[in-house]
């Protein structure tokens, strides 16, 4: 049997629009009679059921994110003000018990906001035991790797979990080129005769680590001298674009960190 991505799949133009079971298998046998089908990794039951966990804390971050959104639109709604020292991402127990102690006219709109607030405390005590449980299974069973990649900045706990359980062994990948085309950290690129441009980075990719390559990047770019000289000579560009080319770049060290073994050292500027 062999596994294989749809999308490799070569499509003539007419078959392009026309999709039939009948169309499909017979692109199938075309490109296998050809040899033209690439079979692609199938992870093993153990990386399948990390991954899972990994996941699933993907999924209370999403709901808590939500969750935060209903419980300010609530105050907003009813005109009641956030504290200016309150008004941002992270949650303090202050603020918490400062939602706790805001006051209705009438009883119903408290007994929502303090169904809302439940909802979230649930989430949020989820959210800290599923990472404790994936830091605690990566540093027992994938000791060697997840010390490697904590080594590097701006990937913490969290984001070295997501590499082990997500993209699996980095070594299976000969050079940075496929790694990053496996994140969509790949540029893209449209040309035709003398006319050639860049269609920013492709849209196939690996959506949950690319946003984590992403993220971290910024924390690199505060603890990596290199990595903060980089930014700050392309300062001037869009900012998005500069962080992609730097999680490429930090993607690159992830590569060679684990392929070589040997901990990261932040580099030093002269």
């Amino acid at each position: 049997s062999v596994v294989t991505n749809p999308a490799d799949i070569h499509r003539k133009g007419k078959e392009k629009h026309t999709k039939t079971d009948r169309i499909d298998a017979q692109l199938i046998a075309r490109e296998l009679k050809d040899g033209r089908l690439d079979c692609i990794r199938i992870p093993d039951v153990e990386r399948e059921e990390l991954r899972s966990l990994f996941r699933r804390r993907n999924d209370i971050v999403k709901d808590i994110r939500r969750n935060k959104s209903r419980i300010k639109m609530q105050l907003l709604y009813f005109g009641i003000k956030i504290p200016e020292e309150f008004n941002n991402d992270k949650w303090s127990h202050k603020f918490r018990n400062w939602i706790d102690a805001v006051h209705f006219t009438h009883p119903t709109a408290k007994s929502a906001l303090e169904g809302r607030m439940r909802t979230f405390r649930f989430l949020d005590k989820e959210k800290r035991e599923i990472s404790t449980q994936l830091r605690a299974y990566c540093r027992k069973y994938h000791k060697e790797d997840y010390y490697l990649l904590r080594s590097i900045p701006g990937i913490g706990g969290i984001v070295a979990c997501g590499i082990l359980s997500e993209l699996g062994d980095l070594r299976r990948f000969n050079n940075i080129k496929q790694f990053a085309g496996y994140l969509g950290l790949a540029p893209g690129i449209y040309q035709s005769g003398e006319n050639s441009r860049g269609t920013g980075i492709t849209k196939r990719a690996n959506k949950i680590m690319r946003s984590y390559f992403v993220e971290a990047s910024w924390q690199a770019i505060r603890a990596d001298p290199v990595m903060q000289a980089y930014y700050r000579k392309h300062v001037h560009r869009n900012s998005k674009s500069i962080i992609i080319k730097i999680a490429r770049k930090l993607a690159s060290r992830t590569l060679a960190v684990v392929k070589t073994g040997i901990p990261y050292e932040p580099g030093v500027v002269q």
